[in-house]
């Protein structure tokens, strides 16, 4: 319509001889609000459009001025000129319209001039223009705050204060529903902030309030008299000492359709919205539902980023972030903190057994076993695979050491999470506390996983409280550990040899390499204690390359100085055939000494050669596809089963010295050798005794069909010269073919 009254009204028109106003042709006939105003810019006609909408003062009998009326911050002098100069003036304002409600209007005043180009009249057409106006400026308001990553209440809160400044007499509030179906205030500026913590908490339901109920329903809703509306039943008492009437509802939905929170007016008198406030609704929520989707976005993000995605606690990094805070307040206060390592017993066993997926059903109930036991206070963590961490604030050691109990305690329950099953776990737990036993969290983590190792070693499914004594062994141990990584770099391990022997002739068998260090401080180190520290600290492997070629290499030189040695023996850690690469490893040493496979045994343990992952069988075929003859060491202590030595991948027994050393004291331990070696015969292995000592022992072994044995009868591991001695003194040295 503003097009028609810019064709009747050009800029600059021309009325012939008239000097007040234009002829008001058809102007009630229009849609758009007209205005005529006299040269000095007082309102003489206007049409009922314009009448209706800003009222009777706004007509010619309110004698209001144009200019001061569409804009008021223009001097009158500069909007009256422009005029008079034949300009049309164009400009935006927010009037005030007889309903009380402000509305945007894009306003178009074009002059008419006389015949001797004087003003003599001024027309003003008016577009309504709030919808886009409101559109733009709240959604710019909002989209800049979240762009500007502000909080998610400071954007809330602009938003309302906008929306209250274009709607007098209605207060705005947004609420955010939680995770357990309850309402939280994010904002409320005009709303009494007693009505807002009133509120807080309540759950969304049926017949809980406005809000309450467009959550739950998914649809606005409108109650226009809150004393007598059932669903403010519980909130009637608030909303009168706040001096509300009324309340719409709308529930703000994500893209997937749940409900993330509600939009509402507040009214003070008994009404419901109208055409124009459904608009601002239908915007509003679509932009709070950005923001708080945006906020969700970011919640998720932090959440992932400080919890274990499987249990749902803490991670290492946010509960050691939490301690360094929680230490730095027990500085200041003098008061307690306690730190515990919570390692499940054998849990790699269990994990082979279940299967990944019940093993993660089983970590998800103790994770919850522990949440259920742990103080309000408390930092509870997933610290890798099976451990847990617990940092407790305020507790001293023997409070400490009483919740651990609980705790172990409370994972050794039988496990109902895995149906069809009823597990019993263990738990050995490690204790430390604040400050007596280190003051920052990598000094407490050190110490707690001290006593923790304490407690596994001391028979698993128990509580240690780390101690000076402890800090000690574990100083000497790291000093050790150093010194060990030095000596097998620089080539200060050496290897000594132990005789096998023939039982039935005395004849040389072949020999067993064993690792020897002689520290250069504290003397002679044993193997006891060295190949456990290679293994804990990652040396192992190496260890065991350098034995592979330190005994291969010894083996050659013997032969090649006229000694003939049958073969030589080299125990290797199960870690090593976790390396695919063995084989390889193994092959290379052969060649570059010149040996076929059969002069090298390799000795394993038992736990590794009933392992069932395909890897390390596949290592071990390979090994042996090399001719190498592998051997199991210390038979009769694990837990082989009849049925499982008849595939065992092995050549060779290895009775363990505990059962040789009974015989002459006990019938059951000399049943059992027997027994062993008619098993050993009829599936076709080789059975060698360790520990003889004493020659009624190899008699009896002998006699039972042991093949070969070792031991202090008839030597002790003495280093290559000393060997070579030992097999010239015996006579059983032989020159090599």
């Amino acid at each position: 319509m503003s097009s028609q009254m810019n064709r009747l009204f050009v800029p600059g028109a021309r009325f012939g001889g008239l000097a007040a106003a234009p002829p008001a042709i058809g102007l009630d006939t229009m849609d758009s609000p007209v205005a005529v105003a006299d040269a000095r810019g007082r309102i003489v006609q206007a049409n009922a459009s314009f009448v209706s909408l800003f009222g009777p003062l706004a007509g010619p009998a309110g004698g209001a001025a144009l200019w001061a009326w569409l804009q008021p911050a223009t001097p009158a002098g500069e909007f009256l000129g422009r005029l008079a100069a034949g300009q049309a003036v164009r400009g935006e304002c927010l009037l005030d319209t007889a309903g009380g409600y402000p509305r945007w209007f894009s306003a178009l005043t074009n002059p008419v001039l006389d015949d001797h180009g004087a003003l003599a009249s001024l027309v003003c057409v008016l577009t309504d223009i709030t919808e886009t106006k409101l559109r733009d400026g709240i959604q710019r308001t909002a989209l800049e705050a979240i762009a500007q990553d502000r909080p998610l209440a400071e954007i809330m809160d602009a938003m309302c204060r906008a929306i209250e400044r274009v709607t007098p007499g209605v207060a705005v509030s947004v609420l955010r529903v939680d995770a357990e179906g309850r309402l939280r205030p994010l904002a409320a500026p005009s709303l009494p902030p007693r009505y807002s913590a009133g509120i807080d908490g309540a759950p969304v339901g049926p017949c809980n309030g406005s809000c309450g109920t467009a959550a739950f329903r998914g649809e606005p809703v409108a109650v226009t008299d809150i004393f007598t509306d059932p669903l403010w039943a519980s909130f009637q008492d608030m909303a009168l000492l706040s001096g509300m009437a009324a309340c719409w509802s709308t529930p703000i939905k994500s893209g997937d359709g749940s409900v993330l929170g509600t939009f509402a007016f507040y009214y003070s008198t008994h009404r419901g919205p109208d055409a124009y406030h459904c608009r601002l609704t239908e915007i509003c929520t679509h932009l709070c539902a950005l923001a708080l989707e945006r906020d969700a976005a970011r919640e998720r993000i932090r959440w992932q980023a400080n919890h274990d995605a499987l249990t749902g606690l803490l991670n290492l990094h946010a509960v050691r972030r939490l301690t360094e805070d929680a230490i730095a307040q027990t500085d200041r206060g003098g008061v307690p903190l306690a730190a515990l390592f919570i390692d499940l017993d054998d849990f790699k066993q269990i994990n082979d057994v279940l299967g990944h997926r019940q093993a993660d059903l089983l970590l998800e109930e103790i994770a919850g076993r522990l949440r259920a036991q742990a103080p309000a206070a408390a930092l509870l963590g997933r610290r890798s695979g099976d451990e847990f961490v617990m940092i407790l604030p305020g507790l001293d050691a023997p409070a400490a050491l009483a919740l651990a109990e609980n705790l172990r305690a409370a994972i050794a329950r039988p496990l109902v999470s895995i149906p069809g099953r009823k597990l019993n776990v263990s738990a050995s737990i490690g204790a430390c506390v604040c400050p007596a036993h280190g003051r920052d969290w990598d000094t407490l983590m050190r110490h707690a996983d001290l006593a923790l190792r304490e407690a596994r070693h001391g028979g698993r499914n128990r509580v240690r409280l780390f101690d000076a004594e402890l800090g000690a062994r574990e100083l000497a141990r790291a000093r050790l550990e150093q010194a060990l990584k030095a000596a097998l770099l620089e080539n200060r391990l050496q290897l000594h040899y132990q005789p096998k022997i023939r039982l039935c002739d005395n004849s040389l068998a072949g020999v067993e390499a064993l690792a020897r260090w002689h520290h250069g401080e504290t003397g002679n180190v044993s193997p006891d204690q060295f190949i456990p520290l290679a293994e804990q600290c990652g040396l192992v492997v190496d260890l065991g390359y350098w034995a592979l070629d330190e005994a291969c290499g010894q083996l050659a030189r013997w032969r090649a100085g006229g000694l003939r040695v049958p073969s030589v023996a080299v125990n290797l850690s199960p870690l090593n055939f976790h390396h695919h690469e063995l084989p390889d490893v193994i092959a290379g040493i052969l060649r570059r000494h010149r040996l076929a496979g059969s002069d090298l045994t390799v000795e394993i343990t038992e736990g590794l050669v009933m392992e069932s992952k395909p890897e390390i069988q596949a290592t071990l075929a390979a090994v042996r596809g090399l001719g190498v003859r592998l051997s199991m060491d210390d038979f009769g202590t694990g837990y082989s089963s009849l049925g499982h030595l008849l595939n065992l991948p092995v050549d060779e027994l290895k009775l363990d010295k505990s059962f040789v050393q009974g015989l002459d004291s006990h019938h059951a331990a000399a049943t059992l050798v027997d027994a062993a070696i008619r098993i050993g015969q009829s599936i076709g292995l080789t059975l060698v005794a360790e520990g003889i000592e004493e020659e009624s022992q190899r008699a009896f072994l002998c006699a039972h069909g042991c093949e070969i044995g070792q031991g202090y009868l008839f030597a002790m591991p003495m280093p290559p010269a000393a060997f070579e001695t030992w097999l010239a003194e015996r006579g059983v040295a032989e020159p090599a073919a």
